[in-house]
């Protein structure tokens, strides 16, 4: 089995998290081109109850399932492995057959009486398949990170999207002759042939690489695997608590906006045009940094485990300022092109220059973001997770009750869903660095959030100065890459200026390193 080492694996995931991200993105617009809002409505009301399905049916296991893999790869207990493994997907095997069908069964409900579009029946139907898929995917990608060979996690990602994008257009298409309806059914079609062709590569892997037989002895396996459910639920429950959490709320968000545009009059047509437009368009974009910070996250976790448990608490801050530190920069950038660019990038994405108003009211509050997931990490690697949880469920509840407060209100609407939603994610934000500082005593490290502030202010001016009078001098497609170019490059001077990219950063780049 191949390894690799922490980094390895770390750049591997930020490459094909990149990679999917940009790909993701080409799925996005082929659907909105094709559907138009009102179709990504209908999809994306959708997508909260399948996460949500998903979420209780894997309950935290890959977390779990590749801890107790590594700890029994480094003793070269093969049994314990297959035990695990087999442990694991009697779990995922008999929750997704009782979510799934809980989700056909509830689909009538949700779709008449809770989101006010009974159209969003026939994406919720379609969806329903890709639970259990998905379930025995997570027990494969957990089995594989365990042997810390992340090459099949990253690679059946890639494949996914690849086989979804070449999917959804001609389903999309062919579907749309007998409704919008129809047609955002056709594009989740799609995600469960893509996530099937995902799960049937990690099984081909497994095939070629395993030294078990996992059916051999199966029922005997698993009858005597208490102990080891026991493990696996000790890890996974807990684990699991920020991502329910998150879920549920994320389930309940359409439903909350669909009533409360409905109190504000807008009709269950409008508002799913106008939700297509938000969670379809608008938020994935914003997204789109949080593969680097996600990376972070995960690199950041065994780091601040190993200080804490040698009491180094000099170095948890040390670790997590430079953590923090790149996590503005990356987002920096990306606040900066979504703010200045948010027309012609609306535009030439979705067909949809409108939309760019949520992107400019959402940018400024949206990059709070991009520093929740190392300050979640250090939580979590401090033996947190409680507080982690329960900030998360803070943020939840506020983020829900401003879309009530807010998005009931005429002159509001669907904005008032926007400001909602990233007044959630400042709540939890700041609630997360209040629990790491109480925990440490962290202290920001001043000088560089300053510097790296004024060169995000000096960016987006001089960015601003590029698309009033660059981008007019050329057509839609040069201006807007011949622009980003410029931009990309004024950022990196400031910085280089400022000195917020290190020496010990560029170290790290398996390349660059041979000229530091």
């Amino acid at each position: 089995m191949s390894k690799q080492t922490l980094i390895q694996g770390t750049l591997l995931l930020i490459l094909a998290g990149l990679i999917t991200r940009i790909l993701g993105f080409i799925n996005r617009i082929v659907v909105a081109r094709v559907m138009g809002q009102e179709g990504v409505g209908l999809y994306m009301m959708a997508v909260p109850t399948m996460l949500l399905a998903i979420t209780l049916t894997r309950m935290g296991l890959p977390v779990a399932i590749s801890k107790l893999v590594a700890e029994a790869d480094a003793k070269g207990d093969r049994k314990k492995i297959k035990k695990v493994l087999i442990v694991s997907l009697a779990i995922t095997g008999i929750l997704s057959i009782i979510f799934t069908t809980a989700m056909i069964a509830a689909a009538p409900i949700l779709s008449h009486y809770f989101f006010t579009d009974k159209r969003t029946f026939y994406p919720l139907i379609a969806i329903a398949p890709v639970v259990p898929i998905i379930a025995v995917s997570s027990v494969l990608r957990g089995y594989f990170q365990g042997l810390q060979n992340m090459r099949p996690s990253a690679y059946s990602q890639v494949i996914e999207q690849i086989v979804r994008i070449t999917l959804v257009a001609l389903l999309t298409s062919f579907f749309l002759r007998y409704g919008v309806e129809f047609a955002a059914a056709g594009a989740m079609i799609s995600v469960i042939i893509g996530e099937l062709a995902s799960l049937l590569y990690m099984f081909s892997m497994f095939k070629m690489k395993k030294n078990m037989k996992v059916r051999k002895g199966f029922f005997k396996q698993l009858k005597s695997g208490h102990d080891t459910l026991k493990e696996l639920l000790g890890i996974a429950l807990p684990t699991t608590g920020s991502q329910l959490i998150g879920s549920v709320s994320y389930f309940f968000e359409p439903i909350v906006v669909a009533q409360s545009l409905a109190i504000a009059g807008v009709s269950a047509i409008a508002a799913t045009r106008q939700y297509g437009e938000l969670a379809g368009y608008v938020i994935p974009l914003l997204f789109l940094p949080t593969f680097i910070t996600f990376s972070l996250s995960v690199s950041l976790v065994p780091a601040i485990s190993e200080a804490n448990a040698n009491k180094k608490y000099g170095l948890i801050e040390h670790r997590l300022n430079q953590a923090l530190r790149l996590s503005m920069l990356s987002g920096g950038i990306a606040a900066v092109v979504m703010y200045v660019y948010a027309v012609p990038i609306m535009d030439l994405m979705y067909d949809s220059p409108a939309s760019a108003s949520y992107l400019k009211v959402m940018t400024p509050l949206f990059f709070f973001l991009y520093f929740q997931g190392p300050l979640q990490a250090v939580l979590q690697a401090m033996n947190l997770a409680r507080a982690a949880m329960m900030n998360s469920l803070i943020g939840s509840v506020v983020k829900l009750a401003a879309i009530f407060a807010l998005a009931t209100r005429p002159e509001f609407g669907i904005m008032g869903v926007a400001l909602a939603i990233v007044l959630g994610i400042v709540v939890v934000t700041l609630l997360h660095f209040a629990s790491v500082a109480k925990t440490i005593s962290y202290s920001i490290k001043a000088k560089d959030f300053i510097f790296g502030l004024m060169s995000i202010l000096i960016t987006g001016f001089g960015s601003h100065f590029i698309y009033t009078y660059v981008f007019p001098q050329f057509s839609k497609v040069p201006g807007i890459c011949f622009c980003l170019l410029l931009t990309g490059i004024l950022y990196l001077t400031t910085l280089f200026f400022f000195r917020l990219i290190k020496r010990d950063d560029l170290k790290q780049l398996p390349i660059i390193k041979r000229w530091v």
